[in-house]
C-alpha cells in the first residue's frame, strides 16, 4: 500500500465534483486500501480520493477508538440528515496549519456502494456523521472552509499558505 500525496487547496481538482463509480473492481479496492494508509499517516478520520487527485467518488472513514474499522464507500449520498447540530473542529491536509468549528447534522443516514459492491444504507452519528459529511463534501468539489464566510475563508487560506511557506 501507498502513502499518497495531498493536493494543495488552490489545486482546481479540489474545486469540481468527483465522477461516479461505475463498479467495485480491484483497482477501487487498491485505492480504498491507499486512502486508508494516507488517511493513518494523517492521521485522520477520513480521506476523499479528490483530496488525493483521483477524481472518483470514493471515500473512507474510520472513527473508532481503536482504528482499523474503516468504511470504505464509493458514490456515497446522504438520504436522511437528524435536525440537531453538532459543531466540530474540522481540518484538512489539503489546507495545512488551520481548522475550523464547522456546525452539521448529528446524524446522517448514508446510501453508498461497499466493498462487495452492494448497496448499503447505514446510519453515522457523532464524529464519524461529521467525517461522512466532509468527505462528501469533498467528492462534491466543496472544502470544509466554504461553510464559513467569504472573509474567514480568506484568512484561514491566506494563513494556511504562510504555514506552507515557513515549511
Amino acid at each position: 500500500m501507498t502513502v499518497r500525496p495531498f493536493l494543495p487547496y488552490d489545486d482546481r481538482r479540489l474545486h469540481q465534483p468527483a465522477a461516479e463509480v461505475g463498479a467495485i473492481t480491484e483497482t477501487v479496492r487498491m485505492i480504498w486500501d491507499d486512502m486508508i494508509d494516507t488517511m493513518e499517516a494523517m492521521p485522520g478520520v477520513g480521506l476523499a480520493a479528490p483530496q488525493i487527485g483521483i477524481m472518483q467518488r470514493l471515500a473512507v472513514v474510520d472513527a473508532s477508538d481503536k482504528r482499523g474499522q474503516a468504511v470504505r464507500m464509493a458514490n456515497p449520498e446522504i438520504l436522511h440528515a437528524s435536525v440537531q447540530y453538532r459543531q466540530y473542529e474540522e481540518a484538512s491536509p489539503n489546507l495545512p496549519g488551520v481548522s475550523a468549528r464547522i456546525s452539521r447534522p448529528r446524524a446522517v443516514t448514508v446510501r453508498f456502494l461497499n466493498e462487495a459492491g452492494e448497496t448499503e444504507d447505514r446510519d453515522f452519528v457523532g464524529l464519524w456523521a461529521t467525517s461522512v459529511q466532509h468527505q462528501i463534501d469533498h467528492l462534491n468539489g466543496r472544502v470544509y472552509v466554504d461553510h464559513l464566510s467569504p472573509l474567514r475563508r480568506k484568512m484561514l487560506v491566506a494563513r494556511s499558505a504562510k504555514t506552507l511557506r515557513a515549511r
